[in-house]
């Protein structure tokens, strides 16, 4: 299988278990989110560590990456709690896809971090995004209504930066194992003080649907950060939006919930802005010629 090919599949993968880590947590019910964001990193440590010892994977950054790890790991828990305050108190369907603005905004990132061009039409289609959002957020400055939502567009700038930095660290030579368990223990330590000192008692269930979070979670993490280390973010991004048909069937199928009309029309205004910034990134930008003696990935 060409490397582009299993990159969309893992994108793909890593949509359904992001899907089921929001559901999971949902199910888990009223806990603070910190507290949920600590088992769900928690899990996915000892996952990596498990899987890096199976393999004889050493943890190690190379030189100069120590940074650009901090700052992975720092926007990645922020954007972690956002979006799982976001999950707690919205429909896990525009949670999913407030969620999924980051791609947009790691267009964004990318000129700043990546030294990469934003073309008229990439900054068109990424304001189209941002009206999209809008659409679900719905915002009343008259009250806090719109709160959980802010919240969770939050959470995807935060996580638009989060996969910046996965590129750049690609770009760096960075194992991408590393990268999954330096993250997941520094989420850990960030929260830990917060579940000393306010810890929520919770049930045998919660624990399970908090640990099946974490399970969840670690195969998304694991599979996007190989998907974004195996293609461009603009090649195979836009395949990141099939978790809204994931957590909508199953925000349906668990909890009956329905999207309105104004969020369905945010979804479409978002997703068809994501698609027209893949097709013009793959089949409109003349594309950079490769090093002689390198062939095209497919």
């Amino acid at each position: 299988m060409k490397t582009k090919q299993q990159a969309i599949l893992l994108m793909i993968a890593s949509a359904f278990c992001f899907a089921l880590m929001n559901a999971c947590v949902r199910l888990a019910g009223d806990l603070p989110s910190v507290e949920k964001s600590f088992f769900r990193n928690l899990v996915a440590f000892f996952f990596a560590l498990i899987l890096m010892a199976k393999h004889r994977t050493p943890f190690r950054v190379e030189k100069g990456n120590w940074g650009w790890m901090l700052l992975r790991a720092g926007f990645g828990t922020l954007g972690i709690l956002c979006n799982f305050y976001a999950v707690d108190h919205l429909l896990l369907a525009d949670a999913s896809m407030l969620n999924k603005m980051s791609p947009f905004f790691a267009v964004v990132c990318s000129v700043f971090l990546l030294k990469e061009k934003l073309r008229l039409w990439q900054g068109i289609l990424v304001g189209a995004a941002f009206a999209g959002s809008l659409l679900v957020i719905k915002p009343d400055f008259t009250s806090l209504g719109s709160f959980p939502a802010l919240v969770g567009l939050l959470g995807g700038l935060s996580a638009g930066i989060a996969y910046t930095m996965v590129r750049k660290l690609g770009q760096r030579g960075q194992n991408g194992a590393s990268i999954v368990l330096f993250f997941s223990g520094f989420s850990c330590l960030v929260t830990l003080p917060w579940l000393i000192f306010d810890f929520v008692p919770m049930s045998l269930p919660q624990l399970l649907w908090l640990l099946g979070a974490g399970l969840a979670a670690a195969g998304g993490q694991f599979t996007i950060t190989a998907a974004y280390l195996r293609a461009p973010a603009r090649e195979i991004s836009v395949y990141d939006y099939s978790q809204i048909l994931f957590a909508s069937g199953l925000g349906f199928l668990l909890f009956g919930q329905v999207p309105d009309l104004w969020s369905g029309a945010g979804y479409a205004v978002i997703v068809g802005a994501a698609v027209a910034l893949f097709w013009y990134n793959n089949y409109y930008l003349p594309q950079k010629p490769l090093p002689r003696g390198q062939k095209q990935q497919k």
